[in-house]
């Protein structure tokens, strides 16, 4: 499933396959603390959490960081557009936009009018599987946003006067973000064609036509249902203790009441039986490109034990200047401006691999699709070797090591993983389970996702005649 995140400020794409690489890497119940124990601290562990339960089941966790008195404030709902019901696509993203529209305690749009006259930036977005808001400010206004937090969980207001316009605001911004733009379109395209019957399909901001007829009674069920604390994940990173946090936790949040929610039932996609192949040209491209794209395991979902190998082989082919696909189709034979591969196994269904080219100027976008496809039948029949599988972990742990040094990076790595499935442990153990990867898993990985033929491949092109 590709990655795509609704944000309010605006819609946009945000990598969260695989976090570690892109940021580096009861209220009566007791405080636990993640830390490792000394034998393992130099293997095991990223962001070394604190985490507690509030009595509501609201999850809470603490990554202390003391360099700045700064911290960031993220509600995580495990809930997303995957989770809506057939013919209210958009809904989780429009309640997102709506959730700005105040309580009886803060009036309609001051949420944000206050955060930033205390200095603090907010934001929030919305994935198939979860749905975030956030908030950085000093330390000292972290109970004021707590506070505003926990008072729209519970208390949002909505009239048919604030939400019909609001209706018309993500409307405009489908047809800015996605339908002016080619790129965007082809993706959406490729998606839907990917899933023909699971809701990854379904484009989280939402199909036109039922955008256009979403209400207030919508959104009210849609928050009513999915919006508790006891299906929330509190993350705090930056310069504060869960010793520190707690009480204030619990004099906000766990003041809210916890109620029903359903199970997350989706239904399954059938199996593909033949590639599929999507060509859109028009005028408004300059950049051709090639893109292709498999279904694959996640975290959640991942029968073979291949997530990690894949991480790896992920690394190998795209990690890079230095990596196969770039040094072999840029650097070397001058075909393409950019080659990579890219896997996303943060979800909470299945996952995807993607890979994809845009071809040098002059090249005809068959040569470079022969091309890139050879590297894949090459890794396919020649597999990675021991050599190329130990750089790319040590790159990768590398880069792990550094994952503390932003407060966003850690909070958003924890609550992607701990909405779609994982846990705290599962993320901790990530340099230890990249550590043990080896050449033969990895090769196996790849036939088991590239080797298959549940793939759909997509070409963006100009209209005929402007091919270059």
């Amino acid at each position: 499933m590709p990655a795509v995140v609704s944000l309010r400020r605006p819609i946009r794409r945000l990598a969260v396959a695989s976090l570690f690489a892109a940021t580096a890497l009861a209220l009566s119940a007791p405080l636990t603390l993640l830390t490792p124990s000394p034998a393992l601290a130099a293997e095991k562990g990223v962001f070394f959490p604190e985490s507690f339960t509030l009595a509501n089941g609201m999850q809470v966790v603490v990554i202390p960081n003391r360099r700045v008195p700064v911290v960031t404030h993220m509600v995580w709902y495990k809930v997303g557009a995957a989770d809506e019901e057939r013919g209210v696509s958009g809904i989780a993203h429009f309640l997102e936009h709506l959730m700005f529209k105040g309580t009886d305690q803060v009036a309609p749009g001051a949420f944000s009018r206050i955060v930033a006259k205390n200095g603090g930036r907010d934001n929030a977005f919305t994935s198939y599987d979860y749905t975030a808001y956030h908030q950085n400010v000093a330390r000292d206004r972290l109970e004021l946003v707590m506070t505003m937090e926990a008072d729209r969980m519970a208390n949002l207001r909505l009239t048919d006067a604030l939400v019909d316009p609001e209706r018309d605001v993500i409307i405009e911004e489908r047809r800015q973000r996605v339908e002016n733009k080619p790129t965007d379109r082809m993706s959406e395209l490729i998606n839907a064609t990917l899933f023909v019957h699971h809701p990854y399909g379904t484009p989280v901001i939402g199909w036109p036509q039922e955008m256009a007829t979403l209400t207030r009674a919508d959104a009210e069920r849609f928050y009513k249902t999915w919006y508790a604390p006891n299906n929330a994940i509190l993350v705090v990173s930056g310069d504060v203790s869960a010793a520190e946090l707690k009480p204030l936790a619990e004099r906000t949040y766990g003041a809210v009441a916890a109620r029903p929610v359903p199970e997350r039932r989706r239904v399954s996609e059938p199996p593909m039986a033949a590639e599929r192949r999507v060509t859109l040209r028009d005028p408004e491209v300059r950049q051709p490109w090639i893109h292709r794209s498999w279904v694959a395991p996640s975290h959640r979902v991942d029968p073979g034990h291949h997530v990690y190998a894949l991480e790896v082989l992920a690394e190998i082919m795209s990690g890079g200047s230095t990596s196969r696909l770039y040094r072999e189709l840029v650097v070397e034979r001058k075909l393409a401006t950019s080659a990579w591969l890219g896997y996303n196994p943060s979800a909470w269904d299945m996952g995807t691999l993607n890979t994809g080219a845009t071809p040098a100027a002059g090249v005809p976008m068959d040569r470079l699709e022969d091309a890139l496809w050879g590297e894949i039948r090459k890794l396919l029949d020649q597999g990675v070797t021991d050599d190329e599988v130990a750089t790319a972990r040590k790159r990768m742990l590398a880069a792990a090591a550094y994952a503390r040094d932003s407060l966003t990076g850690p909070a958003q790595t924890l609550g992607a993983a701990l909405a779609t499935g994982q846990s705290l442990d599962d993320v901790e153990s990530w340099p230890v389970r990249i550590d043990a990867v080896t050449a033969e898993q990895v090769n196996a990985a790849a036939r088991a996702v590239l080797g298959k033929t549940n793939h759909v491949t997509g070409v963006l092109l100009p209209p005929v005649g402007k091919d270059g």
